[in-house]
């Protein structure tokens, strides 16, 4: 019963939690698969890593001792496949138990099919006993996100719709929503390559909380505007679909080929610099600037349920610093009078309003409740934006992100 969709969310598994590695980027280093097979071994992977303190808690009354991180990894495959997914019991098992044997565990194949076949037995009735959403999130994210922690992590329980920003003049594809944001959203699970007039740059993947930012920046014709940390490119585009010239940062130079890529198959022109934000200079001041900086991204878990396993408390600290080295060097690159659009894809405290507040010679300028009427409910007391994946709970939520507008002064 060997099942290449299950080897390969087993190595991806072992790249997230083993060697830390993202799941993007592990699973780019696949080996060559059908594109259907690297799809569901996502999917699976996926569903381990957002689920995997419940499944840990419904293993442990079967295990009597604990074992190697590899067998554990095979357990919770088959756990999900057998609670969470809706496969066949004995698929489940059976595949499960193919895996070990594939991987190297035969020693643990009969541990894997006894500890399968007894959770499939007892498991139903002790899901519903377990707090799913307190078990799947680390504490230090639970503590951190208040009042709104058990809403959130009840969201992240659920693989993230797909959505799309539409370049002017394109008409939403059908079968699809039209958000009050004005990104389109379609079905989990939904397929890029599989959207009409994506191939053609009719259309590109970006939240519809990440969409945000930019339209906030209310980028006018002809205003020089920098897009600092640019990359993958979905907010230049933005920038540059509104008549702005567009200055576009990033220090990866990979990430830079990337940004390149897309703008080209959108067709739409900004110019690109490689360069460390925090330390270039640019030979003429800007009209307006977006900084989405760098940050934990626990605002993504939906679409990137790898963060809780990678990222640690301890993290933000070096993050914070970064975010304030990069919000007084966009201050310097601004005329007086100038705008800025901080955002971060965080629902950490310390990466939004607490850095806006530190930001030398820049002032809040509060989003007013008319500009933010498409998604009122996230607008704070202080005028900032803040979503996080609770909003929206009948259309499918969206990411969590903060942003705040701010003038030189």
């Amino acid at each position: 019963m060997s099942d290449p969709t299950r080897e390969a969310a087993f190595d991806l598994l072992t790249a997230v939690l083993e060697r830390g590695r993202p799941l993007e980027e592990a699973l780019t280093a696949l080996p060559q698969l059908d594109q259907r097979d690297r799809s569901a071994a996502h999917r699976l992977a996926a569903a381990v890593l957002r689920r995997a303190g419940t499944l840990d808690a419904l293993l442990e009354p079967f295990l009597r001792k604990e074992p190697p991180l590899p067998v554990r990894n095979v357990l919770r495959i088959g756990a999900a496949g057998v609670l969470i997914l809706d496969t066949p019991i004995h698929a489940a098992v059976g595949t499960a138990v193919a895996l070990a044997k594939t991987k190297g565990l035969t020693p643990f194949a009969g541990l894997t099919n006894a500890v399968l076949r007894k959770l499939a037995e007892a498991g139903p009735a002790a899901l519903e006993t377990l707090d799913s959403p307190r078990l799947d999130t680390p504490p230090w994210l639970w503590a951190s996100w208040g009042a709104n922690a058990r809403a959130i992590a009840i969201a992240h329980q659920q693989e993230a719709p797909l959505d799309c920003t539409l370049k002017p003049g394109t008409e939403p594809p059908p079968n699809t929503e039209y958000l009050p944001t004005g990104s389109v959203r379609f079905p989990p699970g939904t397929r890029v390559a599989d959207i009409p007039g994506f191939d053609q740059g009719a259309l590109w993947v970006q939240d519809a909380a990440a969409a945000l930012p930019a339209k906030l920046l209310n980028a006018q014709p002809g205003e020089r505007i920098a897009d600092l940390c640019a990359a993958p490119g979905g907010k230049t585009g933005q920038l540059v679909a509104a008549g702005a010239t567009v200055t576009a940062l990033e220090r990866d130079p990979n990430r830079l080929t990337r940004l390149a890529e897309n703008l080209a198959r959108w067709g739409l022109h900004a110019e690109l610099i490689q360069a460390d934000a925090t330390t270039w200079t640019p030979p003429e001041k800007f009209d307006a600037i977006l900084l989405d900086a760098p940050c934990s991204a626990t605002g993504t878990i939906r679409r990137h349920p790898d963060v809780p396993h990678l990222k640690r408390a301890g993290d933000i600290k070096t993050l914070i610093q970064a975010q304030d080295r990069l919000l007084a060097a966009a201050a310097a690159m601004l005329k007086p009078g100038g705008r800025l659009i901080y955002a971060v894809c965080s629902l950490q405290p310390e990466e939004g309003a607490a850095r806006v507040a530190n930001a030398p010679n820049l002032c809040p300028d509060p989003f007013t409740a008319k500009e933010l009427a498409m998604v009122p409910e996230a607008r704070t007391a202080e005028g900032y934006l803040r979503t996080h994946p609770a909003l929206w709970p009948e259309r499918g939520g969206m990411d969590g992100f903060f942003a705040a507008r701010l003038i030189k002064t």
